[in-house]
């Protein structure tokens, strides 16, 4: 018994399951995008800045997705507002987007 409890807690541990945060999620894909952040600025936003981070089975993830990033990218100075992606592919994949508009 010890032995198929054992068994079965390294299964789960090694089966990996990549995610991305996200308002609703799918189980075999999700591709959702959703407000992070809005600010008080009046001003119409002109420029769109992206940062982005990457998981591999829930056992690697890579990136920057900040906001600070994502105005850098964009040559923001001042935010509007930030909206964020992700997606993920059958918990093998995720990607996960900051997106920053201002001026």
């Amino acid at each position: 018994m010890k032995r198929l409890l054992a068994a079965s807690a390294l299964v789960i541990a090694l089966s990996g399951c990549a995610t991305a945060v996200a308002p609703v999620n799918g189980f075999l894909y999700s591709n959702v995008s959703a407000p992070l952040m809005v600010t008080g600025s009046a001003d119409k936003p002109t420029k769109v800045g992206r940062s982005y981070a990457r998981s591999y089975f829930g056992l690697y993830a890579t990136g920057d997705a900040t906001i600070e990033t994502a105005a850098k990218n964009g040559g923001i100075t001042k935010i509007h507002h930030v909206d964020h992606e992700s997606q993920v592919i059958l918990g093998v994949l995720a990607d996960y987007t900051t997106i920053v508009y201002g001026n």
